[in-house]
Protein backbone atom coordinates (compact mmCIF):
# COMPACT_ATOMS: atom_id res chain seq x y z
CA UNK A 1 0.00 0.00 0.00
CA UNK A 2 1.15 3.33 -0.95
CA UNK A 3 0.35 7.14 0.37
CA UNK A 4 0.41 9.37 -2.66
CA UNK A 5 0.00 13.07 -2.59
CA UNK A 6 -0.51 16.09 -5.19
CA UNK A 7 2.95 17.04 -6.57
CA UNK A 8 4.84 20.21 -5.63
CA UNK A 9 4.50 21.07 -9.01
CA UNK A 10 0.54 22.26 -8.59
CA UNK A 11 1.01 26.10 -7.94
CA UNK A 12 -2.72 26.73 -7.61
CA UNK A 13 -3.06 24.61 -4.85
CA UNK A 14 -1.79 23.63 -1.34
CA UNK A 15 -2.94 22.68 1.58
CA UNK A 16 -1.87 25.02 4.70
CA UNK A 17 -2.63 23.84 7.70
CA UNK A 18 -4.95 21.43 9.59
CA UNK A 19 -6.19 20.63 12.73
CA UNK A 20 -9.33 20.77 15.32
CA UNK A 21 -12.13 19.36 12.55
CA UNK A 22 -10.98 21.71 10.47
CA UNK A 23 -8.24 22.51 7.07
CA UNK A 24 -7.33 25.19 5.54
CA UNK A 25 -6.57 25.55 1.45
CA UNK A 26 -5.57 27.88 -0.86
CA UNK A 27 -7.12 27.43 -3.95
CA UNK A 28 -5.36 30.17 -6.64
CA UNK A 29 -5.74 33.08 -4.86
CA UNK A 30 -8.01 32.42 -2.46
CA UNK A 31 -8.16 30.94 0.87
CA UNK A 32 -10.88 28.81 2.68
CA UNK A 33 -11.56 26.96 5.69
CA UNK A 34 -14.18 23.90 5.93
CA UNK A 35 -14.65 21.48 7.80
CA UNK A 36 -12.51 18.34 7.73
CA UNK A 37 -13.78 15.31 10.06
CA UNK A 38 -10.38 13.74 10.06
CA UNK A 39 -7.75 16.49 11.54
CA UNK A 40 -8.02 15.01 14.97
CA UNK A 41 -5.33 16.88 15.92
CA UNK A 42 -4.50 20.59 16.72
CA UNK A 43 -4.09 23.13 14.09
CA UNK A 44 -0.24 24.25 14.30
CA UNK A 45 -1.02 28.43 13.62
CA UNK A 46 -3.35 30.39 15.90
CA UNK A 47 -6.97 30.85 15.44
CA UNK A 48 -5.53 34.61 14.48
CA UNK A 49 -3.36 33.17 11.70
CA UNK A 50 -5.78 31.58 10.64
CA UNK A 51 -8.74 34.34 10.30
CA UNK A 52 -6.09 36.74 8.96
CA UNK A 53 -5.53 34.33 6.00
CA UNK A 54 -9.27 33.15 5.64
CA UNK A 55 -11.19 34.83 3.00
CA UNK A 56 -14.24 32.38 3.38
CA UNK A 57 -15.33 29.83 6.07
CA UNK A 58 -17.69 27.20 5.77
CA UNK A 59 -20.22 27.04 8.76
CA UNK A 60 -21.82 23.74 8.52
CA UNK A 61 -25.77 23.55 9.06
CA UNK A 62 -28.02 21.75 11.97
CA UNK A 63 -27.21 18.04 11.27
CA UNK A 64 -24.46 18.37 9.18
CA UNK A 65 -22.57 15.62 7.79
CA UNK A 66 -25.15 13.15 9.79
CA UNK A 67 -26.59 9.68 9.07
CA UNK A 68 -23.72 9.40 6.43
CA UNK A 69 -25.38 12.84 4.58
CA UNK A 70 -23.75 16.29 4.23
CA UNK A 71 -26.96 18.85 4.98
CA UNK A 72 -26.69 22.50 3.25
CA UNK A 73 -24.58 24.77 5.61
CA UNK A 74 -23.14 28.82 4.95
CA UNK A 75 -20.24 30.37 3.85
CA UNK A 76 -19.14 33.44 6.20
CA UNK A 77 -16.80 35.70 4.02
CA UNK A 78 -14.06 37.64 5.87
CA UNK A 79 -12.46 39.20 2.89
CA UNK A 80 -13.78 39.97 -0.55
CA UNK A 81 -13.37 37.63 -2.79
CA UNK A 82 -15.44 36.14 -6.73
CA UNK A 83 -18.20 33.79 -6.27
CA UNK A 84 -16.50 31.54 -9.20
CA UNK A 85 -13.27 31.43 -9.85
CA UNK A 86 -10.53 29.33 -12.00
CA UNK A 87 -7.88 27.61 -11.05
CA UNK A 88 -4.98 25.27 -13.14
CA UNK A 89 -3.89 21.95 -13.00
CA UNK A 90 -0.11 22.01 -15.29
CA UNK A 91 0.85 18.13 -13.97
CA UNK A 92 3.83 16.58 -13.32
CA UNK A 93 3.84 15.10 -17.39
CA UNK A 94 3.92 16.99 -20.62
CA UNK A 95 0.78 17.59 -22.20
CA UNK A 96 -1.27 17.21 -18.90
CA UNK A 97 -2.78 20.48 -18.36
CA UNK A 98 -6.20 21.96 -17.90
CA UNK A 99 -8.62 24.62 -15.94
CA UNK A 100 -11.06 23.95 -13.37
CA UNK A 101 -13.59 26.62 -12.40
CA UNK A 102 -14.37 26.43 -8.78
CA UNK A 103 -17.72 27.61 -6.88
CA UNK A 104 -19.21 28.28 -3.34
CA UNK A 105 -21.43 25.45 -2.56
CA UNK A 106 -24.04 24.78 0.06
CA UNK A 107 -22.45 21.69 0.61
CA UNK A 108 -19.05 22.62 1.29
CA UNK A 109 -17.30 21.79 -2.05
CA UNK A 110 -15.62 23.97 -4.64
CA UNK A 111 -15.53 21.50 -7.55
CA UNK A 112 -12.48 20.03 -7.23
CA UNK A 113 -10.82 17.13 -5.42
CA UNK A 114 -7.62 18.05 -5.23
CA UNK A 115 -6.36 14.71 -3.38
CA UNK A 116 -7.62 13.11 -6.48
CA UNK A 117 -4.32 14.64 -8.40
CA UNK A 118 -2.43 11.24 -8.30
CA UNK A 119 -5.25 9.54 -10.07
CA UNK A 120 -5.36 12.10 -12.51
CA UNK A 121 -1.57 11.81 -13.24
CA UNK A 122 -2.10 7.98 -13.47
CA UNK A 123 -5.29 8.13 -15.89
CA UNK A 124 -3.11 10.01 -17.77
CA UNK A 125 0.05 7.98 -18.17
CA UNK A 126 -2.43 4.84 -18.91
CA UNK A 127 -4.12 6.39 -21.53
CA UNK A 128 -0.76 7.93 -23.15
CA UNK A 129 0.65 4.61 -23.18
CA UNK A 130 -2.74 3.12 -24.85
CA UNK A 131 -2.81 5.75 -27.49
CA UNK A 132 0.85 5.57 -28.51
CA UNK A 133 0.30 1.64 -28.95
CA UNK A 134 -3.16 1.90 -30.71
CA UNK A 135 -1.93 3.72 -33.63
CA UNK A 136 -5.29 5.27 -35.30
CA UNK A 137 -7.76 3.85 -33.04
CA UNK A 138 -7.96 6.21 -29.89
CA UNK A 139 -8.75 4.13 -26.52
CA UNK A 140 -12.32 4.78 -25.40
CA UNK A 141 -12.74 5.75 -21.31
CA UNK A 142 -15.96 5.32 -19.11
CA UNK A 143 -15.68 7.93 -16.25
CA UNK A 144 -18.28 6.88 -14.08
CA UNK A 145 -20.30 9.22 -10.89
CA UNK A 146 -17.33 11.82 -12.88
CA UNK A 147 -18.82 15.21 -11.12
CA UNK A 148 -17.15 18.04 -12.52
CA UNK A 149 -14.69 16.03 -14.67
CA UNK A 150 -11.03 16.79 -13.61
CA UNK A 151 -10.51 12.98 -14.65
CA UNK A 152 -12.40 13.58 -17.70
CA UNK A 153 -10.30 16.22 -19.01
CA UNK A 154 -7.09 14.25 -17.88
CA UNK A 155 -7.85 11.18 -19.92
CA UNK A 156 -9.09 13.30 -22.85
CA UNK A 157 -5.60 15.54 -22.68
CA UNK A 158 -3.79 11.77 -22.72
CA UNK A 159 -5.94 11.51 -26.59
CA UNK A 160 -8.79 9.39 -25.15
CA UNK A 161 -12.32 9.41 -26.53
CA UNK A 162 -13.95 9.94 -23.14
CA UNK A 163 -17.72 9.60 -21.77
CA UNK A 164 -18.25 11.65 -19.10
CA UNK A 165 -21.40 10.05 -16.92
CA UNK A 166 -23.07 11.56 -14.00
CA UNK A 167 -26.44 11.39 -12.45
CA UNK A 168 -26.41 15.49 -12.28
CA UNK A 169 -27.44 17.73 -14.54
CA UNK A 170 -25.55 20.77 -13.02
CA UNK A 171 -22.60 18.74 -12.58
CA UNK A 172 -22.23 17.62 -16.12
CA UNK A 173 -22.53 21.02 -17.29
CA UNK A 174 -20.01 22.52 -15.18
CA UNK A 175 -17.73 20.03 -16.24
CA UNK A 176 -18.47 21.18 -19.57
CA UNK A 177 -17.66 24.38 -19.00
CA UNK A 178 -14.07 23.26 -17.61
CA UNK A 179 -13.60 21.48 -21.03
CA UNK A 180 -13.98 24.43 -22.80
CA UNK A 181 -12.08 26.48 -20.26
CA UNK A 182 -9.32 23.80 -20.83
CA UNK A 183 -9.53 24.20 -25.03
CA UNK A 184 -10.50 20.80 -25.27
CA UNK A 185 -13.71 19.56 -27.16
CA UNK A 186 -15.60 16.12 -28.14
CA UNK A 187 -16.26 14.62 -24.96
CA UNK A 188 -19.48 12.52 -24.55
CA UNK A 189 -21.73 13.90 -21.65
CA UNK A 190 -24.11 11.31 -20.14
CA UNK A 191 -26.82 12.46 -17.64
CA UNK A 192 -28.18 9.01 -16.31
CA UNK A 193 -27.96 6.22 -13.59
CA UNK A 194 -24.31 4.41 -13.11
CA UNK A 195 -25.52 1.20 -12.89
CA UNK A 196 -27.58 1.38 -15.80
CA UNK A 197 -25.87 2.33 -18.02
CA UNK A 198 -23.26 -0.13 -16.73
CA UNK A 199 -25.74 -2.75 -17.19
CA UNK A 200 -26.85 -1.48 -20.80
CA UNK A 201 -23.17 -1.56 -22.06
CA UNK A 202 -22.69 -5.25 -20.74
CA UNK A 203 -25.90 -5.92 -22.55
CA UNK A 204 -24.90 -4.74 -25.40
CA UNK A 205 -21.38 -5.85 -25.73
CA UNK A 206 -19.70 -2.26 -25.48
CA UNK A 207 -16.21 -1.63 -23.85
CA UNK A 208 -13.83 0.76 -22.76
CA UNK A 209 -9.98 0.85 -22.23
CA UNK A 210 -9.95 2.70 -19.58
CA UNK A 211 -12.84 2.58 -15.99
CA UNK A 212 -13.30 5.61 -13.68
CA UNK A 213 -14.97 4.89 -10.48
CA UNK A 214 -15.47 7.37 -7.67
CA UNK A 215 -18.83 6.55 -6.23
CA UNK A 216 -20.40 8.43 -3.19
CA UNK A 217 -21.11 6.60 0.18
CA UNK A 218 -25.29 7.38 -1.32
CA UNK A 219 -26.86 9.24 -4.32
CA UNK A 220 -29.96 8.89 -6.18
CA UNK A 221 -30.21 8.87 -9.96
CA UNK A 222 -32.12 11.36 -12.31
CA UNK A 223 -35.31 9.18 -12.00
CA UNK A 224 -34.95 8.68 -8.15
CA UNK A 225 -33.00 5.74 -8.36
CA UNK A 226 -31.11 4.85 -4.82
CA UNK A 227 -27.06 4.31 -4.66
CA UNK A 228 -25.55 2.92 -1.35
CA UNK A 229 -22.04 2.16 -1.51
CA UNK A 230 -22.50 -1.05 0.49
CA UNK A 231 -25.43 -2.34 -1.13
CA UNK A 232 -24.06 -1.67 -4.31
CA UNK A 233 -20.68 -1.43 -4.90
CA UNK A 234 -19.99 -5.27 -5.70
CA UNK A 235 -23.10 -5.08 -8.26
CA UNK A 236 -20.78 -2.37 -10.03
CA UNK A 237 -17.94 -3.83 -9.91
CA UNK A 238 -19.49 -7.10 -11.58
CA UNK A 239 -20.49 -4.88 -14.06
CA UNK A 240 -17.76 -2.76 -14.73
CA UNK A 241 -16.58 -6.44 -15.27
CA UNK A 242 -18.08 -6.95 -18.16
CA UNK A 243 -17.31 -3.81 -19.67
CA UNK A 244 -13.43 -2.92 -19.28
CA UNK A 245 -11.61 -4.61 -22.15
CA UNK A 246 -9.81 -7.97 -21.11
CA UNK A 247 -6.68 -6.85 -22.62
CA UNK A 248 -4.34 -3.46 -22.38
CA UNK A 249 -6.80 -2.02 -20.27
CA UNK A 250 -7.51 -0.11 -16.65
CA UNK A 251 -9.80 0.58 -14.04
CA UNK A 252 -9.45 3.05 -11.55
CA UNK A 253 -11.88 2.63 -8.05
CA UNK A 254 -11.69 6.03 -5.27
CA UNK A 255 -13.29 5.32 -2.27
CA UNK A 256 -14.04 8.39 0.29
CA UNK A 257 -16.46 5.93 2.47
CA UNK A 258 -15.28 6.07 5.81
CA UNK A 259 -14.20 2.44 7.19
CA UNK A 260 -12.86 1.15 3.66
CA UNK A 261 -9.65 0.35 3.79
CA UNK A 262 -7.27 -0.72 0.51
CA UNK A 263 -7.06 -4.03 0.96
CA UNK A 264 -10.61 -4.10 1.25
CA UNK A 265 -11.02 -2.41 -1.98
CA UNK A 266 -8.74 -4.88 -3.09
CA UNK A 267 -10.72 -7.62 -2.41
CA UNK A 268 -13.80 -6.42 -3.45
CA UNK A 269 -12.21 -5.59 -6.91
CA UNK A 270 -10.79 -9.18 -7.05
CA UNK A 271 -13.82 -10.79 -6.60
CA UNK A 272 -15.82 -8.83 -8.49
CA UNK A 273 -13.57 -9.82 -11.74
CA UNK A 274 -12.49 -13.11 -10.60
CA UNK A 275 -8.83 -12.62 -10.37
CA UNK A 276 -6.86 -15.38 -8.86
CA UNK A 277 -2.92 -15.03 -7.64
CA UNK A 278 -1.08 -12.28 -9.18
CA UNK A 279 -2.22 -9.40 -11.20
CA UNK A 280 -1.17 -5.65 -11.70
CA UNK A 281 -3.20 -4.11 -8.70
CA UNK A 282 -1.88 -1.30 -7.25
CA UNK A 283 -3.56 -0.13 -3.88
CA UNK A 284 -3.19 2.59 -1.03
CA UNK A 285 -4.59 6.14 0.42
CA UNK A 286 -4.54 9.48 -1.22
CA UNK A 287 -3.54 12.40 1.07
CA UNK A 288 -2.94 15.72 1.76
CA UNK A 289 0.25 17.40 3.92
CA UNK A 290 0.12 20.73 4.63
CA UNK A 291 2.74 22.49 5.46
CA UNK A 292 3.63 21.37 9.11
CA UNK A 293 4.03 17.86 7.80
CA UNK A 294 0.58 16.37 8.64
CA UNK A 295 -0.30 14.19 6.80
CA UNK A 296 -3.95 14.11 5.80
CA UNK A 297 -5.72 10.64 4.91
CA UNK A 298 -9.14 11.72 3.03
CA UNK A 299 -9.64 8.59 0.26
CA UNK A 300 -8.47 4.86 -0.92
CA UNK A 301 -8.22 3.63 -4.51
CA UNK A 302 -7.51 0.92 -6.18
CA UNK A 303 -6.25 0.44 -9.42
CA UNK A 304 -6.16 -2.28 -11.88
CA UNK A 305 -4.41 -2.78 -15.02
CA UNK A 306 -4.57 -5.39 -17.86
Amino acid sequence: MITEYPGVFWKDYEIIDSGNGEKLERFGKYCLARPEPKALWDKTLSESEWNKTIHTRFIPGAGFAKAGREDSGSWNRLKAMDDQWYIRYKGGQKGLDFSLRLGLTSFKHVGVFPEQAPNWEYIYEQTRSLVEAGGQNRPKVLNMFAYTGAASLAARAAGADVTHLDSVRQVVTWANGNMDKSGMKDIRWVVEDAMKFAKREAKRGNTYQGIILDPPAYGHGPDGEKWKLDECLFDMLKNVSRILAPENSFMVLNLYSNGYSPLLGETTVREAFGIRGEADIQTGELALRDRFDKALPLSIYVRLKR
